[in-house]
């Protein structure tokens, strides 16, 4: 359980409080390039940790996001004008350029320099990976952008994808560092048959399935939390699927494997849990292959819109969610899987929504499994405190390190996770 105290430092983002701050310093996907797509298009509206804020991009092509509201007399800058490398107010048309400069105030004379002393706030954007990312920090501290493997692929090794979570990001990103949950809350019932469980190592075998207690080793790193978990697969072998964790908000889901011993070749995802405000966040979803371009099934899986982080409609909102119960099935949950709800993100969403729109940590009791989401907690706990005293996150400028990829394998019992195994060395 969590003090009172600490879960508000954990779930607040606010500008000014603890958590908000930290967040700050590191850059955020806030929009995905499709949705900001044309020099000289439509303003679109972005909030993020509370702040409203409105990105366009500019005649030049270069994505300005400012406050959305115009410094003048508070007007919406969401219906301003976007023409010659500017967003102008339509109240009465002052105009800013990417870095918030007023470049044009035609309701003053002509001979006051009043423009020269007005700026709008603006934060740092750039494009990258498929998204749209923001730095909010302290100007002179913007560090360079993160080196993840994923971003320097072409778009045919790539797709990526965003949908609205109704709940605080906390509780949405310890889902995704929960790795025993797939055990059960993306289960199968066929894996309960006999015959399912019999299969031998060269068949297809559903080793989460097999082994529902796995054994969690949690290494902290300079870029966050290596967490490997450990399933007995077979007299011989575990079967170990090694998560991601990314300070502040990142997160690299091991893909499974059902055939063979390693899933080098095998595509895998990465989440962003991105707070939208205290109340709810952003998942964006970064699915990619480096060996290789994604097929033609796996870009139906991972459809922005269709795929397995969906359906979503035109909002990035999922068609399944609470306001319809996920579109739960009872006879589905009796004969077909365990929830009832179809797909996982729907499956995540429904649980991790039902904690509350902020979870009451105060009331939680953890076992030997929730490692990873007190080792989480601890660390972004630590490191908000420590801003708060003027010690800035060496994680922040550390944009080598997270060019790390999850993974997982077979690996005979005898070799230790922590002594030189192949894999570990590769997924450094």
């Amino acid at each position: 359980m969590l003090k009172k105290a600490d879960n508000q430092i954990l779930t607040q983002v606010g500008e000014g409080t603890p958590m908000g701050n930290l967040l700050r310093r590191f850059w955020m996907p806030v929009l995905l390039e499709e949705e900001i797509c044309d020099p000289d298009g439509p303003p679109v509206r972005v909030r993020i940790l509370g702040e409203d804020l409105v990105a366009f991009k500019n005649t030049d092509g270069k994505i300005g996001i400012i406050d959305a509201h115009c410094p003048h007399r508070r007007a919406g800058m969401f219906f301003g004008r976007n023409e010659e490398c500017g967003l102008r107010c339509v109240y009465h048309g002052w105009k800013f350029d990417v870095d918030g400069n007023c470049v044009d105030m035609p309701s003053e004379p002509e001979e006051t320099d009043f423009k020269q002393k007005v700026k709008i706030k603006s934060y740092p954007a750039l494009e990258k990976a498929g998204a749209v990312w923001i730095y909010m920090g302290p100007p002179e501290l913007k560090p360079e952008f993160p080196d993840f493997e994923w971003a320097h692929l072409p778009k045919e090794r790539l797709i990526v994808t965003k949908r609205l979570t109704e709940c605080n990001w906390v509780q949405a990103l310890e889902g995704g560092l929960d790795s025993s949950h797939i055990s059960y809350l993306h289960r199968n019932l066929e894996d309960l048959k006999p015959q399912a469980i019999k299969k031998k190592d060269n068949l297809s075998v559903n080793y989460a399935a097999n082994d529902r207690h796995p054994v969690f080793f949690i290494d902290e790193t300079k870029y966050g939390h290596r967490i490997s978990a450990r399933r007995n697969a077979n007299a011989d072998d575990y079967y170990w699927r090694i998560t991601q964790f990314m300070v502040p908000f990142h997160t690299l889901i091991p893909p499974q494997i059902k055939t063979g011993r390693d899933s080098d070749k095998h595509s895998y995802a990465g989440h962003v849990w991105l707070p939208i405000d205290d109340e709810k966040c952003w998942t964006f979803s970064f699915n990619c292959n480096p060996s290789r371009e994604l097929d033609e099934q796996e870009q139906e899986i991972y459809h922005p819109r269709t795929g397995m982080w969906g359906p979503i409609d035109e909002n990035y909102i999922p068609l399944a969610n609470k306001a319809n119960d996920y579109l739960i099935s009872r006879e589905v949950q009796k004969d077909y899987n365990y929830t009832g709800i179809t797909g996982i993100p729907n499956q995540d969403a429904a649980v991790q929504e039902s904690m509350g729109i902020i979870c009451d940590r105060t009331n939680e009791r953890l076992g030997t499994s929730d490692k990873a989401i007190i080792a989480f907690r601890k660390r972004l706990l630590k490191m908000a405190k420590e801003l708060e005293k003027g010690i800035e996150p060496s994680e922040a400028s550390m944009n080598d390190a997270y060019n790390i990829r999850s993974a997982t394998y077979l690996a005979n019992k005898e070799i230790s996770i922590t002594d030189g195994s192949e894999w570990l060395t590769k997924i450094k």
